[in-house]
């Protein structure tokens, strides 16, 4: 095993992603199987870095002040760019003919590079105000655009010393979006190489991996998929009992013969394998992801509105033509069944397939534990062809599939009540969360920003999660009252339905202002909003409804959770299972948000933090 260059604790030089600055760094750990170095800038970022990417101190010495390429105060002064330390650009005029003066310089410049003696190319920094940022920023707005034009600014050579410790100060630790030269002098021939350094490459940069297992580690993520399947259907037995209550716990276990059937397996086969289609069809537009690691963007085609008028339209025919829907009531349990059956087998064969995946296409919450990773997903982006995986199992199968389930509860509810139309409380439950459905099917591009998307690997949790627990728990509600009606009278329904309004209009608009600010934080429709600049060159707002609490999405949604099961009455417990859910989920999802950001941002997100102080609920710190 090579040994290590560089001790824990030593105060060493580390290279800025995506650029040839070198900073000061703290070493923090080796690992020995990657032979990546952990580190720790002076604003707090902790990135992972290959030893070629680190420097000692003793390295780095200054240049001779009477340089004429290394002194910023003389190049302020002049138009024209340094005529003595670019051994690359051709002759240019009478000044540029090739004189002793050039050539001696060229001969010390190369002599200098040979020495190992680091250059850099920096782009002299104006302040410019940014229009919604609360304070001077150094470096344009965030904004990243397919087509960027590179700017008219000169590019000078300077030699960093000692003092470079100094440069966050005077330059911009941001990523330059212009195409820049570096020189790269090996021992044989200098070559000149352009690269666009916005995007980190891991070829370069691996980003820091959690040393800290989420959902208890392994233990804790073992009992959860031994746990959830056992405890849905305990909540499906209970729920159909006359009366649910703990003293009739535990609810009567059916034989497990009697829970698989092949034919419901079939139907709900039949079913994802009709949604596979719909995402397949060629309508819609075709967006861009974010940036992976590589530099890469993924592209998604958007047309989850659209197969959902298509599921929609199969769902009349089967009325027209008589089709049994009350079977997917009878048989609920054994679809359950089937969902579970064929999650665990999806999740098996993406664990297979990530095994053999590149690292770069790795999730960055994947551990190299197989339990761990077979949980929480190993691969980001399993696709087949141009088949995304993930992002089909997110809203496709599960999501419309909920709707689906929730007119089959209503059409039973008519069948077992003898009813001539449906209660008020099942219109409510089935019109709130329709609305639901409907609101993120069309705003799918919001998906993509997601940490589902962008974090996390596509393993049992996001497979369960998307194909067994939202169609067959978030119907709860639909499915509860079929055997346990509530009349509703209509001033309680007018609050509810105020309540729902109330919760979606903070979801709605809350998701509406963080995505438009991600796409283009420059537009000025938000330029009256209020940001703090971070290290990694994006924007944290503070002002808006990012500014009320730092999840207001969060409050939102916990607020129609609740307006969901009020129709269910106060009978029994059971229908607010989802809101106590619910509750426990965005409570958790807060506190990763929370780790990722701080470890990310640094003292820019102390400095939020600061300033929204409140997290989901407002005063409740």
């Amino acid at each position: 095993m090579p040994s290590r260059k560089f001790a824990d604790g030593e105060v060493v030089r580390g290279r800025w992603p995506g650029s040839s600055l070198y900073y000061e760094v703290e070493i923090l750990g080796h690992d020995s199987n990657s032979q990546l170095y952990n580190v720790k800038y002076k604003d707090g970022t902790e990135l992972e870095l290959k030893e070629s990417d680190i420097k000692p101190l003793t390295s780095f010495r200054q240049r001779k002040s009477g340089s004429t390429s290394s002194s910023p105060s003389r190049r302020r002064g002049s138009r024209s760019r340094s005529r003595s330390r670019s051994p690359g650009r051709p002759p240019k005029g009478s000044r540029r003919s090739a004189s002793a003066s050039y050539q001696a310089d060229l001969k010390e410049a190369r002599k200098e590079a040979r020495k190992d003696m680091l250059e850099v190319k920096l782009t002299p920094l104006v302040l410019k105000p940014f229009g919604n940022s609360i304070n001077r920023y150094n470096g344009e707005p965030e904004r990243i655009e397919r087509n960027d034009i590179p700017h008219k600014n000169t590019q000078e050579k300077f030699h960093l010393s000692q003092e470079s410790r100094y440069l966050p100060t005077q330059y911009s630790l941001r990523a330059r979006r212009e195409e820049i030269t570096l020189k790269e002098v090996d021992s044989k021939e200098e070559k000149v190489v352009t690269k666009r350094p916005a995007l980190l490459r891991t070829s370069e940069v691996t980003s820091t991996q959690s040393k800290d297992l989420e959902f208890g580690g392994v233990p804790g993520v073992f009992l959860i998929m031994l746990g959830l399947p056992a405890f849905l259907f305990l909540l499906l037995l209970m729920c159909k009992q006359k009366e649910p209550s703990l003293l009739n716990f535990p609810p009567p276990l059916p034989a497990l013969g009697d829970l698989w059937e092949t034919r419901v397996f079939g139907a709900y086969l039949l079913w994802f394998l009709l949604q596979a289609l719909f995402y397949l069809l060629p309508i819609g537009k075709v967006v861009e992801g974010t940036p992976l690691t590589d530099g890469r963007r993924l592209k998604y085609r958007l047309n989850g509105f659209y197969a959902f008028i298509l599921t929609s339209a199969l769902v009349g025919a089967c009325f027209f033509w008589n089709v049994e829907l009350y079977y997917v009531y009878r048989h609920f349990l054994q679809f359950a069944l089937a969902a579970i059956v064929f999650a665990v087998g999806l999740s098996v064969y993406l664990y297979a397939r990530a095994l053999k995946a590149p690292r770069d296409e790795l999730s960055p919450a994947s551990s190299g534990n197989a339990i761990y990773d077979f949980f929480i997903g190993r691969e980001l982006n399993p696709r087949i062809g141009t088949f995304d995986l993930k992002y089909f199992c997110e809203l496709r199968p599960g999501l419309i599939g909920w709707v689906v389930i929730n007119l089959v509860m209503l059409l039973a509810e008519m069948k077992e009540q003898n009813r001539a139309v449906p209660s008020l409380a099942m219109i409510l439950v089935n019109s709130f969360q329709l609305l639901y459905v409907v609101d993120a099917l069309w705003n799918e591009e919001a998906l993509l920003t997601t940490m589902d998307i962008i974090h996390d690997g596509f393993g049992f949790m996001l497979a369960f999660g998307d194909l067994v627990w939202v169609p067959f728990i978030y119907s709860f509600q639909a499915f509860y009252l079929v055997s346990h009606p509530n009349e509703l009278s209509w001033p309680m329904a007018s609050l509810i339905i105020a309540l729902k309004l109330f919760g979606f209009v903070i979801f709605r608009c809350a998701n509406s202002q963080k995505n438009a600010f991600r796409k283009n934080p420059t537009d000025p429709r938000l330029a009256h909003l209020k940001t703090i600049p971070t290290s990694m060159g994006k924007n944290l707002l503070v002002s808006g409804w990012w500014g009320f609490v730092r999840h207001p999405n969060y409050l939102g949604d916990l607020i129609m959770a609740l307006a969901w099961s009020l129709p269910c009455g106060f009978n029994h417990i059971l229908p607010y299972f989802y809101v106590i859910y619910f509750t426990i989920l965005l409570v958790h999802r807060e506190a990763r948000d929370e780790h990722h950001c701080r470890k990310k941002y640094g003292l820019a997100w102390e400095k939020y933090c600061q300033r929204v102080p409140y997290r989901i609920f407002p005063y409740i710190y």
